[in-house]
């Protein structure tokens, strides 16, 4: 199953997608500025069967704006495409991407915040 993530921001959103066997992930170009007819675009291109957009949650575990935000742009996008669309929780990716950019990834930290949006979302999967 091949999966895309999104890292929601109000100026860019950073994307990854899985491979056909929705185990390998890898980072694409981010999409600025952030439309769901421009998300729309990558699932048909890339034939993707699920959307999983990141919801900004603080560590208390509440939410707040910014989750709102997701929120509605997740029910866009699901408005636009045919395939299910989810939210999950996105604490530490940004952290976890200026990490791997010090480390010497290459691609945009936005993207690189959706890669380990995605990996995270495959593991807690995997353990289900």
């Amino acid at each position: 199953m091949r999966i895309l993530a999104l890292d929601h921001g109000t100026a860019r959103c950073g994307c990854a997608i899985t491979d056909p066997s929705g185990t390998l992930v890898r980072p694409l170009p981010v999409i600025e500025p952030p439309e769901p007819e421009s998300v729309a675009e990558i699932v048909a291109e890339h034939e993707v069967e699920l959307v999983v957009v990141g919801l900004p949650v603080a560590l208390s575990g509440k939410e707040g704006g910014q989750a709102e935000i997701a929120r509605r742009f997740a029910d866009e996008v699901a408005a636009l495409i045919e395939v299910p669309v989810e939210t999950y929780d996105e604490r530490f990716t940004t952290a976890l991407a200026q990490s791997s950019a010090r480390a010497g990834a290459r691609a945009d930290e936005d993207s690189l915040a959706a890669a380990h949006l995605l990996e995270s979302y495959l593991d807690t999967r995997a353990t289900r």
